[in-house]
């Protein structure tokens, strides 16, 4: 009796936190706005038409590697924009990189550049009175992608809205002039341009300069003037009536204490300039968007609206020599375990390079990724796991960083396409999020990503192995010396527990 009674009761009391959920109207009309392409007189719009004819027609790419030269082209994109700055992110976080970035985009608002900034709303950190003092900048619009309503409990109207909470924008883009862009796995947030002391985010993004730039734009659009794109001043306010004034004051004072050691380490970051005065040069290269539509995240999830993921699927299987995965988030399913299979058995090379457990910054899709290891193995896939102690040899420090973690999403396929975005390879991005990236055709720049992969991956991370008995076997070279490891290594019994106990979480949700 008491535990019907029990029951009873928490079925009483989440009925009645769920009526009382709120939810944000995805109704009410917005300004409709597109991407301002007479920019040909800019200096970014002389830049990318110089490049494309130079390059016959086809786009302009380079590499950012290093998180401080990530950071370092942002701002100085944002620094010397003339008409434009679309901003289309995942999170941004209340720390540094969004201190500077906000900084930045108030700057260029001041010059007379429209600002037009979209950010998906479940992980990001930065307050809703930042976004709405900012919006009171006459050349700064922003809009919150799905938003969960703020009126009342937070986490009762995210629970009482889950399925139409649970999808999610995980593009992430930084276009100006509509002539030069950024895209790859970087959000705003610090970790993302290792300005974190204690450990390393391997990251990845690509500059993309010319013709491609429109593409971005075209695809930025469509997630801008969607229905779930809300302004924020829709569906949040400030009990304060603060002014903009306000937030200039916030950022100033962080700002002066974080100049000299953050903002301009990483305006001193050349890469950018030495681009544009020929010291450096971009990799040529034909290219396309690769984007699901928005409509994803408000239709049954099926084939018929991963767009991304079957376009790209479409590629991998044109493969001919060799295929490598990098995914920090790797959760093939049966699906992508039958994929590894159908490359091997054409003669294609698969090489797979993901997170270890110490090393993954998500449990629970560790433990959905490992039930598949030995089929992928099996299936004649090379593993690679990231070493969360290997941070050190990347920065040839001793001193440096404790532990790293694995984020870029890259694939490259035949030594001659690069495919470089938001899409990790798990359900989640697949079949839930909406993602977008580049495909880009250009065997310089992949020769130059790859050329040392072998002893990369030697450095910095472990290969997979399955023994005679069926086991698992990590094998990697430590200080030049062969280690070979019988259990997940750098890990202890509880982080090991909790991966082994969060299987019980779905695996279509990670």
């Amino acid at each position: 009796m008491t535990t019907r009674l029990y029951k009873i009761s928490a079925i009483v009391i989440c009925s009645v936190l769920l009526a009382g959920c709120a939810t944000v109207s995805f109704e009410k009309p917005k300004p409709y706005s597109t991407a301002i392409t007479d920019t040909s007189d800019t200096a970014f719009g002389q830049y990318a038409a110089d490049m494309a004819a130079r390059f016959g027609g086809a786009s302009g790419f380079y590499p950012l590697n290093q998180g401080m030269d990530a950071l370092g082209a942002r701002l100085r994109l944002a620094e010397r924009a003339t008409k434009s700055i679309d901003l289309q992110y995942f999170l941004m976080k209340n720390d540094t990189a969004g201190a500077v970035m906000a900084n930045a985009l108030l700057k260029a608002a001041d010059r007379g550049v429209r600002v037009r900034f979209l950010l998906d709303d479940l992980f990001t950190t930065a307050p809703d009175r930042t976004f709405l003092l900012m919006n009171q900048h006459p050349n700064i619009e922003i809009r919150i992608f799905n938003p969960v309503s703020r009126v009342g409990i937070y986490a009762v109207n995210f629970v009482g809205s889950f399925g139409q909470a649970n999808r999610r924008m995980h593009n992430k883009s930084f276009t100006v002039d509509n002539a030069i862009a950024i895209v790859g796995g970087r959000n705003i947030a610090d970790e993302y341009f290792q300005l974190k002391i204690d450990s390393v985010f391997i990251d990845f993004d690509v500059l993309a300069v010319g013709p491609i730039a429109a593409e971005i734009s075209e695809s930025f659009d469509e997630f801008w003037n969607h229905s779930r794109a809300v302004p924020i001043e829709q569906f949040t306010h400030d009990p304060r009536k603060e002014d903009l004034e306000t937030v200039r004051a916030d950022i100033a004072e962080e700002f002066d204490g974080i100049y000299d050691s953050v903002y301009r380490q990483a305006l001193d970051s050349r890469l950018l300039q030495d681009l544009i005065e020929g010291r450096r040069s971009l990799y040529a290269g034909r290219a396309r968007v690769l984007s699901d539509s928005p409509d994803k995240l408000i239709s049954k999830v099926d084939e018929a609206h991963m767009r991304l993921a079957m376009d790209l699927r479409d590629v991998i299987l044109s493969a001919e020599t060799e295929v490598v995965f990098i995914s920090p988030y790797y959760v093939p399913g049966d699906g992508g375990v039958q994929l590894v299979r159908d490359l091997v058995d054409r003669g294609v090379r698969v090489v797979i390079l993901t997170n270890s457990l110490a090393s993954n910054n998500h449990v629970p899709v560790h433990s959905a990724y490992a039930s598949y290891r030995k089929d992928v193995i099996e299936a004649g896939g090379e593993l690679y796991e990231a070493r969360a102690n290997a941070a050190r040899e990347l920065s040839n420090d001793k001193e440096g960083p404790d532990t790293l973690t694995l984020h870029t999403k890259a694939f490259f396929i035949d030594h001659r396409q690069l495919f470089v975005g938001s899409l990790n390879l798990d359900p989640r991005s697949i079949e839930i999020n909406a993602e977008m990236g580049l495909l880009i055709d250009s065997e310089a720049i992949v020769k130059r990503l790859t050329q040392d992969m072998e002893e990369i991956l030697a450095t910095i991370a472990y290969r997979v192995r399955v023994n005679d008995r069926g086991r698992l076997e990590w094998h990697s070279r430590i200080d030049n010396q062969k280690v070979i490891e019988t259990t997940e290594p750098l890990t202890n019994w509880w982080l090991r527990f909790k991966a082994w106990f969060m299987k019980i979480v779905p695996e279509k949700q990670l």
